[in-house]
């Protein structure tokens, strides 16, 4: 009768070890290891012998399944993704609306004082140089003098002095004077147009540095609505147009297979471990359980 019982236990006892020592197997040893010289079989483990391989699998599967445009762009792009990055912005603006900290001091927490002072200066200096350009570039002395020429024309013709003709005496000279006067304008634009325009734009750049956050975004719902919307406008483009040729520049593949051969083994086989714990366990305790069963029916064949 004791045979009933000791077929199964011992078919248990030799499948849970069987199994506890493939599923190690898997791991370790982590080095090949010799007898005498030689080679012992089934060493390394199957995952450190083939760990090149492995990474080079898992990288490709990776970057073709997971991590590919097609994916990519449906998460980024859901409606879900959307609606977290509009309500983000409303919450930016709802909290800076009662922020009194000055715009260059809001920058302080993600600029370093030498970047907010050379972007500072880059911005004013490229608006200068800009404006200035267009000043000497454009026939803006002549504009200027032809309205100053017809401001006189019409003060003349509507004074006193234009009841005995003097407006006619005015305009007979008015054609070479504008000329002058155009030539002495582009002149003095060419000259001092940039000092000029850079005293207003640093004065109006210190006004807005020296703006409270919330008077930045109080009032002025119209701009914040169209900033939003060129935020969100510039995340699609981003994503649709711009996303291949980052996933192409990142290498996901390459980046993945890269680290998995950079890790260590012990590393390796506690994250495995760590997530297939209970799955490596159970296939344990199946092999304990299979091995029961084949000990019973042995048991009542014979």
């Amino acid at each position: 009768m004791y045979q009933y019982f000791v077929g199964p236990l011992v078919g248990a006892v030799i499948g849970y070890i069987t199994n506890d020592i493939a599923i190690r197997m898997l791991f370790r040893p982590h080095q090949a290891k010799y007898f005498m010289g030689i080679h012992i079989p089934f060493t390394p483990g199957i995952i450190p012998k083939e760990k090149a391989r492995i990474a080079g699998a898992i990288g490709k599967a990776v970057s073709e399944n997971l991590m590919n445009r097609e994916v990519l762009e449906k998460s980024l792009l859901s409606e879900d993704m959307l609606t977290k990055m509009s309500t983000a912005i409303d919450e930016f603006v709802t909290t800076q609306s009662t922020n009194d900290e000055t715009i260059e001091q809001f920058a302080r927490h993600y600029l370093t004082e030498e970047d907010i002072i050379a972007m500072r200066q880059n911005v004013s200096d490229g608006i200068v140089k800009m404006v200035s350009s267009k000043l000497t570039d454009s026939n803006m002395g002549e504009q200027i003098a032809h309205m100053a020429t017809e401001h006189v024309l019409a003060k003349t013709r509507n004074s006193v002095a234009g009841l005995f003709g003097a407006d006619k005496l005015v305009a007979g000279v008015a054609q070479p004077i504008e000329k002058i006067l155009a030539k002495h304008i582009n002149e003095i634009l060419q000259t001092n147009s940039q000092q000029m325009i850079k005293d207003l734009v640093v004065k109006q750049s210190d006004d807005l540095l020296n703006m409270s956050m919330s008077q930045l975004v109080s009032n002025h719902d119209e701009q914040v609505a169209q900033i939003k919307s060129g935020i969100l406008n510039a995340y699609r483009v981003i994503i649709t147009e711009h996303l291949p040729r980052i996933l192409q520049d990142i290498d996901i593949s390459g980046i993945i297979e890269q680290r998995i051969n950079e890790m260590d083994m012990d590393e390796a086989e506690a994250i495995i471990l760590d997530v297939m714990k209970k799955e490596l366990r159970a296939i344990v305790w199946l092999g304990a359980l299979l091995g029961s069963i084949m000990g019973t029916v042995n048991a009542l064949i014979l």
